[in-house]
């Protein structure tokens, strides 16, 4: 965030996607209004379907397979999915729910 703030990038609304990419790592993304230098940009430029889930985040391997499978019921193929955690663990605990939103990009 200290490069984003610094090329004065950060936009009002803070978008970030996570890609979990597996159970040790996770790349994440970060909308910014304009290059960031010393930073790794990727465009993502694409059709996604999105869904809201509420709760706890040991649930989004199951929130994955259903939106896969909805994804599958409507005859796309899914391509990848990224995940905005609307708040952090000690907050969802302070405001009692826990939303996380899942972009599925698909075919």
């Amino acid at each position: 965030m200290k490069l984003i703030e610094a090329a004065g990038a950060k936009v009002e609304y803070q978008l970030m996607l996570a890609d979990e990419n597996s159970l040790w790592g996770v790349d994440i993304y970060i909308d910014v209004s304009k290059e960031v230098p010393g930073a790794k940009i990727a465009t993502i430029l694409e059709v996604f379907f999105t869904k809201v889930f509420e709760g706890i985040c040991q649930n989004v391997g199951k929130w994955a397979k259903e939106a896969e499978e909805y994804i599958k019921s409507k005859g796309k193929e899914l391509k990848k999915i990224y995940f905005s955690y609307t708040a952090c663990p000690k907050c969802a605990k302070e405001y009692g729910k826990n939303y996380v939103v899942l972009f599925t990009q698909i075919n």
